[in-house]
């Protein structure tokens, strides 16, 4: 077992070094970087994809938003056992009050997943304005619809649903010079998870991926 991690070790770091050396490639354009992410999206066992997104995204363009993530749960850590409204907390960056929420569903949003996510919020309406649904499949426009419904009801508190690369389109789009850094913080991200929650051929496929972008380039 010893030598097993080991070897794990030895090829992640083989992979770092390998990337670090192309530092002096043309950095990936966006578009790259959509479709990279997009290929570990579908890797297997890779539900904590989207968080990391997310999370890396905030990382990455703190300082211009003056917001940051706070840090993030176990992947099994419930959330009526944290407290918190979702998956990610958004804060801004000399204040501990979560202003926006994210959820992240590895299938459609549903109705019924809106109407917990309402329970989720009551408690936190002095302080939420967003509550954001990142999902990996199709919305339901229906749900959308239900959602947007909801907003006089909460007192002010959004609900949004969003496609999770879609939304990492639209960033690195809108933060174009900070693309690198977003794809620097997820990789930082992604390798300091437990194996638990991502495993070690989950990291390695993330690290050959992005050699073999930056090496086409």
């Amino acid at each position: 077992m010893v030598l097993e991690r080991d070897h794990r070790q030895s090829s992640i770091q083989g992979l770092v070094r390998d990337i670090r050396r192309s530092a002096d490639r043309l950095p990936l354009s966006a578009e790259d970087i959509v479709a990279l992410i997009g290929q570990h999206l579908v890797c297997k066992n890779s539900s904590r994809v989207p968080v990391l997104v997310v999370a890396a995204a905030y990382k990455a363009a703190a300082h211009r938003l003056g917001e940051r993530a706070v840090p993030l749960q176990a992947h099994n850590a419930a959330d009526k056992q944290t407290g918190s409204a979702g998956d990610i907390g958004i804060a801004l960056v000399d204040d501990e009050g979560v202003i926006t929420a994210y959820e992240m569903k590895a299938k459609s949003v549903t109705v019924a997943d809106i109407n917990i996510a309402l329970e989720k919020i009551k408690p936190h309406t002095a302080t939420l304005q967003n509550y954001i649904f990142i999902t990996t499949e199709t919305i339901d426009p229906m749900a959308r619809q239900y959602a947007a419904e909801k907003y006089d009801e909460l007192g002010g508190v959004e609900i949004a649903i969003l496609d999770c690369l879609s939304f990492l389109r639209h960033f690195l789009h809108l933060f174009h010079r900070l693309r690198t850094d977003f794809l620097d913080a997820y990789q930082s991200l992604l390798l300091a998870e437990p194996t638990s929650a991502v495993s070690h051929t989950l990291k390695e496929a993330f690290l050959t991926l992005r050699k073999a972008a930056e090496g086409a380039q």
